[in-house]
């Protein structure tokens, strides 16, 4: 039996320099499985549950200031005696199973539900809100949809009132309008006949006697005025009985001022003593123009194609008059829609309101 040695053939000329290249290629190839690739998704911040989560809480005063929720969702649960603050915008917060609890909700760009809830107090600002099986939730409430009850008693609502400087731009950022707001047209899933499970809160109901400032140090940061001449949302009368059969409906097209423009006309009317009965924020063609302005519809259709209108109904005895003098002294250079005569203003008020809330899915 021989031995059988194996000698490594000297490469040609050339070949080491080809054989170089190639281990060269090896190295970059490991170092490329070791090192996986970054994503932008990787790189954002990790979020934990529990920091949008209160949960188990008695006797507590707790809440997220300005910018800590940053549109995420929310949720509170099983809490007990406690006075709870979200001072921002969320995508959608569930409350379940709490008793007695003061809560306030930042605008919420979804939905806000309630479930098993009972004697709370509460203000909140939502696209949609809905309540199940809950028992007496005072609720000051800004809703742009239909707010709907089921299997819930003793309800009582009133017009959402509440400042702090950073909650205009929290409504924007929740994609929420401080013009649409349904906050006494609630809807009972669950009618039982004879009984009525949802009423209003008194028109001399104070916001701080039902959610009290918050306490906390923390908290006090935030500089919040409850004041209704204060309020991001202007109050409107909703459903209550109106005091007078004059109304009258003015309606400002799209511009650089329009809010501020109707946040103007709703102080000048009050001031006049005037009521500010409903208001509403929505798009129209040329074809709602022509039914809701009929004859001076041609005068406005050229003003649609900038975006939304924004229609406020005012009420009171000389509330027509009162609406044409204050537009002519204070809105000269604008065009505003306002109602001709008491005569016609009832259909005015009628034809607009109709339209939004078929344009709404109302």
């Amino acid at each position: 039996m021989g031995c059988f040695f194996s000698r490594r053939r000297k490469p040609p000329q050339g070949g080491q320099q080809r054989e170089q290249q190639r281990e060269q290629q090896g190295q970059d190839g490991a170092a490329g499985e070791q090192k996986a690739p970054q994503y932008s998704w990787d790189q954002r911040a990790k979020i934990d549950p529990k920091d949008y989560t209160f949960s188990g809480l008695k006797n507590e005063t707790v809440g997220r200031l300005p910018g800590k929720v940053a549109g995420q969702q929310f949720v509170i649960q099983d809490c007990e005696n406690c006075s709870i603050y979200i001072f921002d915008h969320s995508a959608t917060i569930t409350i379940d199973d709490c008793v007695n609890c003061q809560i306030f909700l930042g605008p919420v760009k979804g939905s806000v539900f309630f479930r098993d809830c009972k004697d709370c107090k509460c203000i909140v600002a939502c696209q949609q809100f809905r309540t199940r099986d809950c028992r007496k939730l005072e609720v000051f409430l800004c809703c742009a949809t239909q707010p709907i009850i089921e299997s819930s008693t003793g309800m009582k609502f009133g017009c959402f009132q509440y400042y702090y400087p950073e909650l205009a731009l929290q409504f924007k950022d929740a994609g929420l309008s401080i013009f649409n707001n349904t906050w006494s047209n609630i809807h009972d899933f669950t009618p039982v006949s004879g009984e009525n499970s949802w009423g209003l809160l008194p028109e001399t109901a104070v916001v701080q006697d039902y959610v009290p400032l918050p306490s906390s140090e923390e908290l006090k940061a935030v500089r919040i005025s409850t004041d209704a001449t204060k309020s991001i949302i202007p109050i409107t009368r909703g459903r209550r009985q109106k005091s007078s059969d004059e109304s009258c409906l003015a309606v400002f097209f799209a511009g650089d001022y329009t809010t501020a423009n109707a946040r103007k006309l709703i102080d000048e009317m009050s001031d006049k003593g005037f009521q500010l009965v409903q208001t509403k924020e929505v798009l129209m063609k040329a074809e709602d123009a022509r039914r809701v302005f009929q004859q001076c519809a041609s005068e406005f259709i050229p003003l649609l194609e900038k975006g939304p209108v924004v229609a406020l109904e005012f009420n009171g005895d000389g509330a027509v008059e009162g609406c044409q003098s204050t537009i002519n002294e204070v809105f000269s250079g604008t065009k505003v829609f306002v109602s001709e005569s008491k005569a016609s203003a009832s259909q005015d008020v009628d034809n607009f309101y109709n339209f939004a809330d078929m344009q709404m899915g109302m």
